[in-house]
């Protein structure tokens, strides 16, 4: 299990102040945090999916999280909190940065979406156990990508889903993530530290040691015409979803 002991190994102290200096913009979609807001479309797709294959609820049904418990780790301002809640979960979001958790409560207040955020680290906090957790693009920022995982698995019920997405190392990734986007403004600059990212490879022998299976797998493209999309091209991002191995 977790404890807390983990949390100074896990969440960095400056990667929660850079993304709390963020949390007054990111619900702006043309703001420093556009490039979220373009993405969340293709991730929640992805998520609806992995949804009804792991549950068996209806592609067709408007509320398939309805009587489940959703978890979404490093929840920023709400982004992924609210759309699982409007798809009938109890969710509940964990920040290390207390500004993006005030940023979430409020819109989500403005809402009217009753949704529970927390700041913290989640190795440290009491809140039990849930059908469903989600962590986008957060595992990149983590300083022990292990403990950080221990932690997430500890977090999912029996017979739960695990959702998690996060930017491949590959030289194109470097070049175009790092570089680039920075570079034109598409995404603020040190959002991203090359090193710190993590292959597909890797990411499911971590998972494996923890007694997971990934049960679908997705690149996160972009291409002319089409945007961003799932796509069988995982040299940027890509996308997981996993269970307990059975």
């Amino acid at each position: 299990m977790g404890n807390a002991n983990t949390s100074d190994v896990t969440i960095r102290p400056e990667e929660a102040a850079f993304f709390a200096d963020l949390a007054k913009d990111w619900w702006n979609p043309k703001g420093k945090m556009a490039s979220l807001h373009q993405v969340n479309p293709v991730r929640l797709a992805f998520i609806r999916s992995a949804v009804d294959a792991h549950f068996g609820t209806d592609a067709r049904g408007i509320r398939p999280l309805a009587g489940k418990t959703a978890l979404d780790i490093g929840c920023g301002a709400g982004l992924v909190c609210e759309p699982l809640s409007r798809l009938g979960a109890a969710v509940t979001g964990v920040d290390a940065a207390s500004d993006n958790v005030q940023a979430a409560s409020a819109h989500a207040e403005a809402g009217g979406l009753d949704i529970r955020y927390i700041a913290g680290e989640v190795a440290s906090l009491d809140i039990g156990t849930f059908d469903l957790v989600t962590s986008l693009e957060v595992v990149e920022h983590v300083a022990d990508k292990r403990a950080f995982l221990r932690d997430v698995a500890d977090r999912l019920a029996p017979g739960g889903l695990l959702v998690l997405s996060t930017p491949n190392r590959t030289a194109a990734s470097r070049v175009l993530l790092v570089g680039a986007a920075e570079a034109v403004g598409y995404v603020p600059k040190g959002t991203h530290h090359w090193k710190d990212f993590i292959t597909p490879e890797e990411l499911e022998e971590l998972l494996a040691e923890l007694g997971f299976e990934v049960t679908e797998r997705r690149g996160i493209a972009w291409r002319p015409g089409k945007g961003l999309h799932l796509s069988d091209d995982e040299v940027l991002n890509y996308i997981l979803s996993a269970r307990v191995k059975r």
